[in-house]
């Protein structure tokens, strides 16, 4: 059985942490990555809607979650829940001396610009970079692409993630940081 990969309206996406993991299974997962540092372990993983962080430090688990607003997700130890519109960041303080830092933003750009944007990120990746290329919803020819880069230090990590949408000529780019103190 095929399974499509077809992206969402970007009208429909969602950016949401979670104080707890969340199962796989939730998710229609396309590329994985994990990072396991002295202090902390990370599973980052592109989906058909966007991305899934998880993050654990000791007894403190993190879980960000960029994805359709149709996900069926819990409400438990929900901390933050936004729809993914404009240009928005905080900073939360966890427990532990764990530090979580994002930044979340919705950009329409002209044609010309998608396409050049989209040539770009399909020609970058490196060894510590994650790609996803979708399938073609039918109207555009190319489908969207999902590219995430990590920066992996003791302390910390810096993810910067970006999610184009061809249909709506749309960017859809985070940073995250987790930081121990």
């Amino acid at each position: 059985m095929t399974v499509s990969s077809v992206r969402p309206k970007v009208a429909e996406l969602t950016f949401q942490l979670f104080a707890r993991s969340l199962h796989p299974e939730l998710f229609q997962t396309f590329k994985t990555h994990t990072v396991a540092r002295q202090d902390y372990q990370t599973r980052i993983d592109i989906t058909s809607d966007g991305h899934v962080i998880t993050w654990t430090s000791g007894n403190v688990t993190l879980t960000e979650v960029a994805a359709s607003a149709r996900q069926p997700l819990p409400q438990r130890r929900r901390i933050l829940s936004r729809s993914i519109k404009g240009d928005y960041s905080d900073r939360i303080e966890c427990r532990g001396g764990v530090n979580y830092k994002y930044q979340c933003q919705l950009e329409h750009v002209p044609a010309e610009m998608f396409w050049l944007i989209q040539q770009q990120l399909g020609q970058t990746v490196r060894e510590h970079e994650l790609i996803q290329v979708f399938d073609s919803s039918g109207r555009i020819m190319i489908g969207g692409l999902s590219f995430i880069h990590l920066e992996a230090r003791q302390k910390s990590l810096n993810i910067q993630a970006i999610h184009t949408f061809p249909d709506d000529l749309a960017l859809v780019k985070t940073q995250t940081q987790f930081s121990i103190v």
